[in-house]
């Protein structure tokens, strides 16, 4: 069975398209769904994940590594956890 997806934008219509795809011979359903996208925050600095690392600097709360492979030795050996 094959799957088709219509995207109508204009929600007056939705019914005239539904009503039309139940006319097309071999088509057995036909759902509705309505679909609401939250819009995403394009602005990094206006983000809450943003201002809590900000935070996190301002309080000191970073770890430096001098190198990558200070790091991985580090995350290595000091499991979070144990």
């Amino acid at each position: 069975m094959a799957t088709l997806i219509l995207q109508v934008p204009d929600e007056n219509l939705v019914s005239k398209v539904k009503q039309a795809c139940k006319m097309l011979m071999g088509v057995t359903s036909v759902k509705v769904q309505n679909v609401q996208h939250k819009k995403k925050e394009s602005d990094v600095t206006k983000t809450a994940d943003f201002h809590e690392a900000i935070d996190d600097v301002k309080n000191g709360r970073v770890t430096t590594y001098a190198s990558l492979d200070d790091f991985y030795k580090e995350v290595t050996s000091n499991p979070i956890g144990l």
